[in-house]
């Protein structure tokens, strides 16, 4: 089983490096090992990825011809033909997580949708995800491994070129950082700067020799100072089985990268100020590259055996020049340089003018916001003044109607109903506005029907009678 997940790991699985431990020197014979344990591809769907093949390899059928298959047989598809045979229960399985992985990117996609308050290529950010076949979000089908296969071939492929830009971004923001430092100093401090950095600079670059990658002096020297064996009975064949960290017969990148942790010391401390350990982290790609171009044959990002074998039988292993390090190859020309700063300067306007953009939206939103609380104010003051006005006219009214009692009270006995109804007619035909409303009004034991027209406040489409103006008629009236 050692083997049998290698051909399709190699597209995009990478194996954690162990320790290396002199005892495994002794030749052992082969033995059935489990998959390794495969750790993060740097892609974005590493975990879904991984999963898929843990499930995979369960599978006796697809094992087997997984064991069998050779790298062009699985880039063009003919392996993904094979999951029809594979076992149902593995197969419900594979269904399972791919509706995880679909929940996750369609969370993924909301979230994008959020953050650019709805402006989102939905087509466009689908093609991000062509690892999956979204016509047929329940149930994983050949088409799926297909395109998980080609996805992480692909995306691998380009893995290590977008380390390499993402690096050259870096150093160029630096040098930036670096110079715009520069002008805001005056000339004696810029002198004393520039001068550190000078010594800085020769001190990094003053380091012992850095043996080629995957030369003989380089690999005797791990099996010198690593393994604590003597450089003299240095053998190819049992320094692979030393290095193979989880013995599956293949070097892969990260047990290559490993090998070149002692010439990395040479030129890199991280206690030294002229030291930038992102600096040794692409100087250790660059060694792995150069390797995997030199001895991976048959280009599945693995070494085998019998190409290490092959490799140190070339002229190139008796390489004895020194490898040349970041500090003598630039990953950057100065036109690029520029051209970089032009491109953050045109960035920094572009925010500039958003942001006076922006904050001229808010200064009209702030005048907007005042206009309306001068309007509501004023809407207030002449509300409370009519209001005002209403409640003097009721309070006059009141007195009117007081006055009014007091006549009404000097009737004959209150009998005169004649002299009552044109009294209380006349006052309130004279004093009425808009409504009318029917009152019952008991003098004594005599029933007398008036239609006033009186004052009123609109309510839900309903008209009612001022509540003060009742209060007053009954003090005054005795209703």
């Amino acid at each position: 089983m050692a083997h049998c997940g290698l051909v399709l790991l190699s597209l995009w699985l990478c194996v954690q490096s162990v320790p290396i431990g002199v005892d495994n020197t002794k030749d052992k014979p082969q033995e059935e090992l489990e998959p390794p344990q495969s750790a993060d591809t740097g892609l974005h769907y590493d975990r879904y990825l991984r999963e898929v093949i843990e499930f995979l390899e369960k599978d006796p059928h697809f094992k087997e011809k997984l064991k069998n298959a050779n790298m062009d047989d699985i880039k063009q598809g003919k392996l993904a033909k094979e999951l029809d045979f594979v076992h149902h229960n593995f197969r419900t399985k594979l269904d399972e997580l791919k509706r995880e992985e679909m929940s996750r990117l369609r969370m993924l996609i909301r979230a994008k949708h959020d953050i650019q308050e709805g402006n989102v290529d939905h087509q466009a950010l689908l093609k991000q995800f062509e690892h999956l076949n979204h016509g047929n979000p329940d149930t994983f089908e050949v088409e799926d491994l297909d395109r998980l296969i080609k996805s992480a071939t692909n995306d691998l492929e380009n893995y290590d070129k977008g380390r390499h830009d993402e690096f050259k971004r870096y150093e160029m923001m630096k040098e930036h950082e670096r110079r715009e430092r520069l002008k805001n100093m005056n000339e004696e401090d810029r002198k004393r700067e520039e001068l550190q950095y000078e010594e800085l600079r020769k001190k990094h670059a003053k380091h012992p020799k850095v043996n080629h990658p995957g030369s003989e002096d380089q690999l005797k020297e791990v099996w010198k100072e690593a393994d604590g064996l003597d450089p003299e009975d240095f053998d190819p064949k049992t320094f692979f089985k030393m290095h193979d960290s989880n013995g599956d017969g293949f070097f892969d990148e990260n047990e290559l990268e490993a090998l070149f942790t002692k010439e990395l010391e040479k030129v890199y401390n991280p206690d030294n100020e002229e030291d930038d350990m992102v600096e040794m982290e692409e100087e250790r790609l660059r060694m792995r590259e150069h390797v995997m171009n030199e001895v991976d044959t048959n280009k599945d990002r693995l070494v085998s055996m019998s190409e290490f074998l092959a490799a140190t039988k070339k002229e190139d292993f008796l390489q004895k020049d020194e490898w040349e390090t970041l500090d003598q190859n630039p990953v950057y020309t100065e036109e690029e340089m520029r051209e970089y700063e032009q491109h953050l300067a045109n960035e920094a306007n572009d925010i500039n003018m958003k942001s006076a953009e922006l904050q001229k939206q808010r200064e009209q939103l702030e005048r907007q916001q005042e206009e309306l609380n001068a309007q509501k104010l004023e809407l207030q003051q002449v509300d409370s003044k009519k209001q005002q006005q209403l409640f003097a006219g009721e309070i006059q009214s009141g007195i009117q109607i007081s006055s009014l009692s007091k006549s009404l009270h000097m009737c004959n006995n209150w009998r005169n109903t004649e002299t009552l109804s044109s009294n209380l007619k006349t006052y309130f035909l004279t004093n009425s506005t808009s409504c009318t409303q029917m009152l019952l009004f008991s003098v004594d034991s005599v029933q007398v029907q008036y239609l006033l027209l009186l004052p009123s406040l609109r309510c839900s489409g309903q008209v009612k009678v001022n509540k003060i103006q009742l209060f007053l008629l009954r003090g005054y009236v005795r209703l």
